[in-house]
């Protein structure tokens, strides 16, 4: 994000982009098909002819934000039964040290997603590809309540990750060995002080 437009880059992706950086730099009322033309290097009209609603425009931001969020932890990195803290913790401090900008445009769709009841719908089903090796790993570590602690574990995440990208902790980013003692402390407590899964 933030980088100059790649012309080689599909239509698709470059608008996406686009529009992400947009969100980051002047928030929801800046993103405008106008903008996104000019932000992207296109011709004027090309956004609306890609995604002609302001509806589609989001859509197009929430999908481009999924797909940037999938590289911050890769698929070979996600949590499993071995080292999935360690691999949570990884995507941690990428997302403080290197992502923050996604951090931003991420809570920008979420907060208008409280308002368009559709990009509610299309914002959820996109996440939902997220929740589910956070369970999984959580199973395999023997919880008894892996949905539960699941959800623990995501809203210690993003407050973590609210807290230092937007919040009163933004010059106190944590380090990785610190986001994995954070880690083991929260996995102990949920899962009645057994051993955490061993690191990969």
């Amino acid at each position: 994000m933030t980088a100059a437009p790649d012309p080689s880059a599909p239509r698709a992706e470059r608008i996406g982009d686009a529009a992400l950086d947009l969100l980051v730099e002047r928030g929801m009322r800046g993103l405008t098909h106008r903008a996104v033309d000019e932000r992207a290097g296109l011709p004027q009209g090309s956004t609306s002819n890609h995604a002609r609603t302001r509806q589609a425009l989001l859509e197009t931001a929430v999908r481009r934000q999924v797909e940037l969020e999938s590289r911050v932890l890769t698929p070979h990195e996600m949590p499993g039964p071995d080292g999935g803290g360690d691999a949570l913790a990884l995507a941690l401090h990428r997302y403080l040290t290197d992502h923050r900008p996604l951090l931003v445009s991420r809570y920008e769709l979420a907060l208008e997603a409280t308002r368009r009841p559709e990009l509610r719908s299309f914002f959820d089903r996109a996440g939902a590809v997220f929740h589910g090796p956070l369970t999984a790993m959580m199973a395999a570590a023997g919880s008894t309540a892996p949905e539960r602690h699941a959800l623990s574990l995501i809203a210690w995440s993003e407050g973590l990750m609210f807290s230092c990208a937007a919040g009163s902790f933004h010059s106190a980013v944590p380090d990785l060995a610190e986001l994995r003692t954070g880690i083991d402390e929260l996995l102990r407590g949920m899962l009645g002080g057994r051993p955490r899964t061993a690191r990969a």
